[in-house]
């Protein structure tokens, strides 16, 4: 577990520097195309993609909760949950305390968020608070706690974030490309050329890159919280029932999007679970292997 942990902070460092320089050179040609000197494209993208990244790092919470339109849960309201989570504490061996947060929605789904231990943040909907019973609400809140303890959450709230910055981008540039104004464009600056060149090409492919990232840091860290999970409840029947009543409920969660949904415990789309037993490009391992694997943990 702990090369794990160690790996995602890795991970981390490598996929901010990937997507600051992808959001530069994104940036970079956007400005070329509106006729912006390359002097002055290449500082306005250089400035704007550091001051984005340092704000995601530091606001990656509460763009995420923002998001999802969650309030803070609050003892008087949901006592169960919070008595969960107090229960859990000790056996996590985590010295900071998530806060609690609840979105308004009959599905039941639940995700945790934050950049560390310290600033950590779980998120469940109130069809998790009313659809499951004591213990296998203690198996989804064991498992979110999996995630900040295995350090799972920056890298996860630090993509989703900057996957959908990286999308909105795209959708800004094909909306106005065809109404930007053209020039003659200095053909002996190869250098400038070869910029362009690249910005395009991360452009277009941007969203199957953050669609990769997405995939390569998912299936196996829903495995890794699962068993991490039983370790802290002793219990692989709360979270084993659990994941099949998530899985088994067709409700809608209206603020789950493309740039967030691998966060949730269980895919948030339910006509996309039916596909994840046989795709590899799933961003969730399916229901029937995640029961398999802790079955093997009795």
């Amino acid at each position: 577990m702990y090369e794990d942990i160690k790996k995602n902070k890795r991970k981390t460092g490598v996929i901010v520097f990937s997507f600051l320089t992808m959001i530069t050179l994104i940036l970079y040609y956007i400005c070329y195309m509106f006729d912006i000197s390359s002097y002055a494209a290449i500082t306005i993208a250089l400035t704007f993609s550091i001051i984005s990244t340092i704000a995601t790092y530091y606001n990656c919470d509460k763009i995420v909760l923002a998001s999802v339109k969650a309030r803070e849960a609050t003892r008087e309201e949901d006592l169960q949950l919070t008595n969960i989570l107090e229960a859990l504490m000790v056996a996590s061996g985590l010295e900071h305390k998530p806060r609690l947060y609840v979105v308004e929605s009959s599905q039941p789904n639940a995700f945790a968020t934050g950049r560390n231990p310290e600033n950590a943040i779980i998120c469940v909907t109130t069809g998790l608070l009313q659809k499951l019973d004591y213990y296998e609400l203690e198996g989804v809140v064991a498992h979110e706690l999996s995630h900040i303890k295995n350090y799972d959450i920056l890298l996860s709230a630090v993509i989703s974030v900057m996957v959908g910055f990286v999308i909105m981008l795209s959708d800004i540039f094909t909306r106005t490309m065809f109404h930007s104004s053209k020039r003659d464009r200095d053909e002996d600056n190869k250098g400038n050329g070869i910029l362009m060149i690249i910005g395009l090409v991360f452009l277009i492919l941007s969203p199957i890159i953050s669609n990769l990232i997405q995939l390569a840091v998912s299936r196996r860290r829903e495995y890794l919280a699962d068993a991490t999970a039983i370790g802290f409840t002793r219990n692989p029947d709360g979270l084993i029932s659990a994941l099949k009543k998530i899985s088994a409920d067709d409700s809608k969660l209206d603020v789950a999007s493309q740039s967030n949904a691998y966060m949730y415990i269980a895919n948030p789309f339910p006509k996309k679970r039916v596909k994840e037993a046989s795709s590899l490009l799933s961003t969730h391992p399916s229901v029937e292997e995640r029961v398999a694997a802790l079955e093997n943990l009795r």
